[in-house]
């Protein structure tokens, strides 16, 4: 969706009970940014909404992309938000030989994923994981345990995740899932994410000054 560079179309102000409910979505969506939502969207400050091709809607402040929303799809946090706050989105890993791939726009395969390299969630509901994900809260990312990341709850098809690489410190893409993750793991073949936001795609080059 974004392979191409992208120039912004027509800005517009977010009138304020508009952003009111940008900021409960957010929220509603993304329970783990709920103590980062006076940062990120300060209760005082202008959204603007600029009209990408393809019938994408932006969302920046100033000259900062926060988040964007293609059509009804859920409305997705940008990567540069996602590096300022990595622990708060659902996420997976692929290995090594997928990430210039990904970055290259191609669409994610389940292989990446499922190999050696490669995690996804474990499944695990318990309070143990919800222990984890606290303590990942309050830790630095090079604190926290490899794996324990990827503890939790299977994802379902729809939802939105972050996409993280082996031996790399920031999350290289962002998008929904095509297929959830348990069926992922039994199946270990086919599409996972077609159209996501990566790394030096045009969504994450656009200027906005």
């Amino acid at each position: 969706m974004f392979k191409k560079d992208i120039a912004p179309g027509a800005k517009s102000k977010v009138k304020s009970s508009v952003q009111r409910a940008i900021r409960s979505k957010i929220t509603e969506t993304y329970p783990l940014l709920a103590p980062h939502i006076d940062e990120i969207i300060p209760k005082k400050s202008q959204l603007d909404l600029l009209k990408l091709p393809d019938r994408v809607t932006l969302y920046a402040l100033d000259t900062s992309p926060l988040f964007f929303q293609h059509m009804d799809d859920p409305i997705t946090p940008h990567l540069r938000t996602v590096h300022q706050f990595p622990h708060a989105f659902p996420r997976i890993r692929i290995d090594r030989g997928a990430i210039r791939f990904v970055l290259s726009g191609a669409t994610l395969m389940a292989p990446g994923l499922t190999s050696a390299g490669g995690r996804l969630p474990s499944g695990k509901t318990d309070s143990t994981d919800d222990k984890n994900n606290d303590e990942g809260m309050d830790k630095g990312k090079d604190e926290e345990d490899d794996d324990s990341r990827y503890e939790g709850r299977d994802l379902e098809e729809g939802e939105v995740v972050v996409v993280e690489a082996e031996g790399k410190e920031e999350a290289c893409m962002i998008g929904q899932l095509r297929v959830g993750t348990k069926e992922i793991k039994e199946k270990k073949k086919g599409v996972v994410i077609d159209s996501g936001h990566y790394l030096g795609d045009g969504l994450w080059k656009i200027e906005l000054d």
